[in-house]
């Protein structure tokens, strides 16, 4: 159950949990399958972000094409929007680009608002940092008693080994 909450919790909050304002009407990314080229941040935004943005827009269309043949080409993000008279868009570069850089860009092109923790989130974040401080806790002294129980094992074979020589002589 704990590691469901985290997971939640990750799809919840994080680089990417953002509220899109209304006149967003589609996102598009296209990028290569192979990351060579430049298009690793592209990917990253992909697989680790648009869950995020999808997560708290669950009613903009977001679509991905990713290009098996040219890994050389363009990694672009067109953001559509809805004006009065006609559709406009906006096209992010993702090429060579960090994943911070592509959300810092889509957040200011957009004027997307992140999504903070609420309180019991919070207390959710607390509570798994506990349980992982405890856990490599428990994680060393459990290396501690292996290696104790190891030495002693170690001993009595030494012991026995002895024993049985002696018992040859």
């Amino acid at each position: 159950m704990r590691k469901l909450r985290a997971q939640l919790l990750a799809v919840r909050l994080g680089p990417g949990a953002a509220i899109l304002p209304p006149e967003v009407t589609r996102i598009h990314m296209d990028f290569a399958v192979n990351i060579t080229g430049g298009h690793y941040g592209a990917k990253r935004f992909w697989k680790d972000c648009l869950t995020r943005l999808k997560y708290h827009n669950p009613a903009v269309p977001m679509t991905v094409n990713r290009r098996a043949e040219n890994h050389t080409g363009p990694a672009l993000m067109t953001v559509h929007f809805a004006s009065s008279d006609k559709e406009r868009t906006k096209v992010l570069d993702m090429k060579n680009r960090d994943v911070s850089e592509i959300v810092a860009q889509l957040m200011t092109l957009t004027n997307a608002k992140p999504v903070k923790p609420t309180a019991e989130e919070t207390r959710q974040l607390q509570e798994l940092e506990e349980y992982r401080v405890k856990s490599a806790q428990d994680r060393e002294r459990m290396k501690a008693v292996m290696e104790q129980r190891r030495r002693e094992e170690a001993i009595l074979t030494q012991a026995r080994g002895e024993a049985e020589a002696m018992k040859e002589t």
